[in-house]
């Protein structure tokens, strides 16, 4: 195991965050009772040192985050750790190289694991043993401690040599520019105006149900967020679902829907009628994604097939490249906004695929 420093008092490293080129960063959060993600720990790896960081103390933690936001980060599979921080923190670092996107970027698989990466470039096993470790617990166990440090301990070096491998063939760029689209707020920003597509069930819904389920959608994501907890704790998918579908016109026909918390019903029952009623006469216009007809399922396989032989000369993935779900969205809904005309990928795939479409 590494050897690390335990911080309860985050602002007492900001000095030690400056001047260096690049910080190794990795987080541990808990979701499973919050609507938000609660961040219990931050591990930081410099070239000197290795620090696990408690964000959970009662303490002034400004000059902190001023100074590790200030920095370049070394992430594996960034997402999530950027989605806590950019809550937790309200802003993102200035920059990141994730270590996952460029291992993919090499020909590795594209959703490759921290364990899996450090055992192909160092040949090191790592212990899994508190993956679903209660990361709230005060004061957190030296084993829970010694499994995060060893998060961030091949970051560092991982990133050079994944680095320099990459600059050989010309694709570091490539990996700065996918690296980089995980910055975009957009992607964590929390409207409840899209909630709705999360829904599958209300997916072919038309009329005043699709209006009904955007009002229920919408109105289960702002509770979510005001109470922060889960959204299936507010109201289950399925029952929600249900009640757009079934469109009850007073309490006492919603109450009755099977699954309806009754605690929800007495608290919520009128607004929720309320909604359904503002919906009988919204037609939406929304219309229901199509099944591919013939002519867009030889599109995607001709469209798969490029990609694929592209993948083949770069000795990558093809869904590196481009999945067969972005293929497939482009040719249904006919915008062009997709990664795969942007960037690295526009030159190398994208001009082919426009001419496809």
């Amino acid at each position: 195991m590494p050897d690390y420093l335990f911080v309860d008092h985050p602002d007492n490293i900001s000095q030690d965050l400056t001047g260096h080129a690049k910080l190794g960063v990795d987080t541990e959060f808990m979701r499973e009772k919050t609507y938000f993600a609660q961040l219990c720990l931050i591990q930081i790896s410099s070239p000197d040192a290795i620090y696990c960081v408690d964000p959970l103390v009662d303490a002034d933690q400004a000059e902190f985050w001023k100074q590790l936001l200030a920095n370049s980060w070394v992430v594996h599979s960034a997402r999530q750790d950027i989605e806590v921080v950019y809550q937790t923190a309200s802003a993102m670092p200035r920059e990141i190289f994730d270590t996952q996107i460029a291992a993919g970027l090499l020909g590795l698989p594209a959703q490759m694991g921290y364990a899996g990466l450090v055992k192909e470039l160092f040949d090191v096993d790592m212990a899994k043993s508190h993956t679903r470790a209660d990361w709230t617990r005060r004061p957190l166990p030296d084993a829970f401690l010694d499994y995060a440090a060893e998060d961030v301990e091949y970051l560092l070096p991982a990133a050079d040599i994944l680095s320099e491998k990459l600059d050989k063939k010309d694709r570091l760029d490539w990996a700065l520019q996918d690296s980089k689209l995980l910055l975009d707020k957009a992607l964590y920003d929390i409207s409840g105006e899209q909630a709705v597509d999360r829904l599958k069930g209300a997916r072919n819904f038309r009329g005043a149900k699709r209006a009904a389920a955007v009002r229920l959608a919408t109105w289960r994501e702002e509770e979510a967020i005001r109470r922060n907890r889960p959204r299936q704790w507010i109201l289950r998918d399925n029952v929600l679902v249900d009640i757009a579908y079934k469109m009850p016109a007073n309490e006492k026909q919603l109450a009755e829907i099977e699954g309806m918390p009754p605690k929800v019903a007495s608290r919520a029952g009128k607004e929720l009628v309320d909604a359904l009623g503002a919906s009988k006469g919204d037609e939406n216009g929304y219309q229901p994604p199509r099944p591919p007809d013939e002519a867009q399922k030889a599109l995607l396989k001709e469209m798969q097939s490029q990609v694929a032989d592209c993948a083949r000369d770069l000795d990558i993935v093809a869904e590196t490249l481009a999945s067969k779900r972005e293929l497939s969205s482009v040719i249904i809904s006919g915008v062009r906004d997709s990664r795969v005309f942007q960037g690295w990928r526009q030159d190398v795939i994208g001009g082919q695929l426009l001419k496809l479409l």
